[in-house]
């Protein structure tokens, strides 16, 4: 339950601090004083959207502090305990938003950093508000399916069938995506069949093209290369007397005749060349006699060679790729043969997920059925309460096809009414009384609250609309849902501020310069006093303070 509530430089307050107790806690004022502002900074707290509107005139931020009691919450001690945001012997759960001028805004959740998202489902399982907004939503169906799920318990079943449904929407879209693409295979199957043959004929060998490139253009320059070695070798070897071997070794002699050993190393020169140049001529004799021309040879090269760039040409790739690629088209025709294996996987798969949504839906039908019939009997009993015994409600279950795997399940759920005996129920938006729709909305909300799992329940003004004595039983309602959980109830009757175990007033005060705003805890005399002000206005009399004081005591007489 909430326990304290620490407010600054928030809205017209600049810094309050409330200590909340069990039971019903009410919250008065005039209009405009500002009553609102306990469940708007509750709501920061909670992860409701960030505002710099919210930050009070001359200040740089806006601080929200709300302490909440866990001992008897087991979903909030678990929820904070998967993320070591609590320690065992700690009963409190503090949250702190805070606000600045330039739009930040930071959360903390018992002091660590936390995002809004996270606050807002911690605020989900610690605190249940009920709005006079709520009259509006009630004439959607949305509302009604998720108000018929929360009262029979089958939120998590819901959320089941949702999750089924996506996933049969995936595997259905996935399988007719194969099946559109089985209606090409064969013409891309034949086609890939034909590229993979060509490159496997191919049989294309690691930079074989340039090997090939470089026996090409001695292939091609054969009688050239032939006629010049050729022609070398007669220079070294030529006529007589003329050859640079005879004229190596005439050079030789000649320096032998000398007989200076400063020749020497020169003569010895000379003849280690002579060598030198006999050893090249051996080589290439040998060359010559076995280069042959080979002009067969030369045209396979030159075949080859074309096969090879005419297939980069035609799959608009370099010649290194087309091992690559090769590999690719492989792995794309076995995945096209695969093609009717992953077919009937995924049929399979649709058929399964079918049959787990058709039995988990019929569960949940069954279940909603259940709780419709208990909540058309807990709501009647209350709008008998209200002052309309004559009215019935009903929540009317439409099956949906069957094969529309709707993801909310096999029925459409809409609230109806018939306001008078006899009369044909109608959709709620076909009500013409703002006040009959008051008191409908008022009676759902009391009947799903008394099966609520959050410890603190909040309303906000969902008695607009109603007075009289029917005010006074939606005191007594709402103090009743009070015996059970925390209920903070901001309220503009008196009937229903009558009942309650604490009261808060909100007043505004100041001058032109500065407005602010006061919420103050009332005892016994001074919430009489309001009273008497809530019944007759701002003049207040003997006779409203008797009346106030003599509704106070019926209301506590009668709880007593």
């Amino acid at each position: 339950m909430l326990s304290h509530l620490v407010v600054q430089n928030f809205a017209l307050v600049d810094y309050l601090e409330l200590d909340f107790q069990s039971g019903m806690t009410v919250v008065t004022g005039e209009t405009g004083a500002g009553k609102s502002i306990i469940l708007d900074a509750l709501g920061f707290a909670l992860g409701d959207r960030a505002d710099t509107g919210y930050i009070a005139n001359n200040a740089d931020r806006a601080e929200i502090h709300a302490t909440f009691d866990i001992t008897d919450s087991k979903e909030a001690r678990q929820w904070l305990d998967a993320r070591d945001l609590l320690n065992p012997d700690e009963t409190d759960c503090i949250l702190r938003r805070v606000i600045s001028n330039d739009g930040r805004s930071r959360g903390f959740i018992n002091g660590a950093p936390s995002t809004v998202g996270d606050m807002k489902e911690l605020g989900e399982i610690l605190i249940d508000i009920h709005s006079q907004h709520e009259h509006q939503s009630l004439l959607k169906k949305a509302t009604h399916q998720r108000l018929l799920d929360e009262f029979g318990s089958l939120v998590k079943q819901t959320l089941q069938i949702s999750e089924l449904a996506a996933e049969l929407k995936s595997a259905r879209r996935g399988l007719d995506d194969l099946l559109a693409s089985n209606a090409e295979k064969n013409a891309r199957l034949q086609l890939l069949t034909y590229q993979a043959e060509e490159l496997e004929q191919l049989a294309l060998k690691p930079d074989e093209h340039l090997s090939l490139e470089e026996e090409r253009r001695k292939l091609a320059n054969a009688e050239s290369i032939l006629r010049n070695c050729n022609a070398v070798v007669e220079m070294c070897e030529g006529s007589e007397g003329q050859s640079l071997l005879d004229q190596l070794g005439h050079a030789e002699q000649l320096l032998a005749q000398a007989q200076l050993d400063e020749l020497g190393p020169v003569q010895e020169m000379f003849a280690s060349a002579r060598i030198q140049l006999e050893e090249a001529t051996s080589d290439l004799e040998r060359f010559a006699s076995g280069f042959e021309l080979n002009p067969e040879r030369l045209q396979d090269v030159e075949d080859r060679l074309s096969a090879i760039y005419e297939l980069a040409r035609k799959h608009r790739t370099e010649i290194e790729q087309l091992p690559e690629l090769a590999e690719s088209i492989q792995a794309e025709l076995a995945s096209l043969n695969n093609m009717e294996v992953e077919i009937d996987r995924l049929d399979k798969t649709v058929a399964d997920l079918k049959s787990q949504y058709l039995s988990a839906a019929a569960k949940l039908s069954n279940h909603r059925r259940k709780a419709a019939r208990k909540l058309q009997g807990a709501v009647n009993s209350e709008l008998a309460r209200l002052g309309m015994s004559g009215a019935s409600f009903e929540v009317s279950l439409s099956e949906l096809p069957a094969d529309s795997f709707h993801p909310n399940g096999l029925e459409d759920i809409e609230f109806l009414i018939s306001t008078n005996p006899g009369q044909a129920p109608k959709s709620l938006n076909k009500i013409a009384s703002g006040g009959e729709l008051s008191r409908i909305s008022l009676a759902i909300q009391v009947v799903t609250a008394n099966t609520s799992e959050v410890p603190t329940l909040v309303f906000d003004e969902v008695d607009v609309g109603i007075g009289g004595g029917t005010a006074e039983v939606v005191g007594a309602m709402i103090r009743q849902l009070g015996e059970n959980a925390q209920i903070i109830c901001v309220t503009h009757l008196p009937q229903v501020a009558s009942q309650g175990h604490q009261h808060y007033l909100v007043a505004k005060h100041g001058d032109k310069k500065k407005i602010q705003s006061s919420i103050n805890v009332l005892d016994q005399k001074a919430r009489i006093k309001e009273l008497a002000r809530m019944l007759g206005g701002i003049e207040i009399t003997n006779e409203s303070l008797a009346h106030a004081e003599a509704m106070f005591q019926a209301a506590n007489q009668a709880i007593a």
